[in-house]
């Protein structure tokens, strides 16, 4: 049974960062977003279905790695939306995230959080903008 709101997940094995990352997202989304946290990339997998919505995946991981992870997201749920999230700027990891599904890559820092927050809100906001434009409303 799908859970109303928008289904997010955060993988990241800094607890931490894990934890700042979801207060601040409920405080700037509230109730319309449901959030659950993993510290590998096995957990995530195993939740991943056709109601996950978003998945915020850091590159270095136990275990397999983000690129690895992205892939296996994607052959679960094509239509889930990967924002990579790494301290890693490299050009080639980069491109890699990309071509293997990542709408989009963003290098830990201090306006990572700016960057993420405004890449959920597209995303949450998206089937909103496709109906205005669709029906031409103002």
């Amino acid at each position: 049974m799908k859970m109303e709101g928008i289904n997010l997940f955060i993988v990241d094995d800094n607890k931490s960062m894990v934890t700042v990352l979801k207060l601040h997202l409920q405080n700037m989304f509230g109730l319309g977003i449901n959030i659950s946290t993993f510290c590998d990339g096995e957990s995530c997998l195993e939740k991943v279905d056709k109601h996950t919505e978003i998945v915020i995946l850091d590159y270095l991981l136990e275990g397999k790695n983000g690129i690895e992870i992205l892939r296996s997201i994607k052959k679960i749920n094509p239509k889930t939306e990967v924002i990579m999230l790494s301290g890693n700027n490299d050009i080639l990891l980069v491109i890699e995230s990309f071509t293997s599904g990542a709408i989009e890559y963003v290098v830990k820092g201090p306006s990572s959080w700016r960057k993420i927050t405004s890449l959920v809100e597209q995303i949450v906001t998206e089937p909103t903008r496709k109906l205005i434009k669709e029906f031409r409303l103002s």
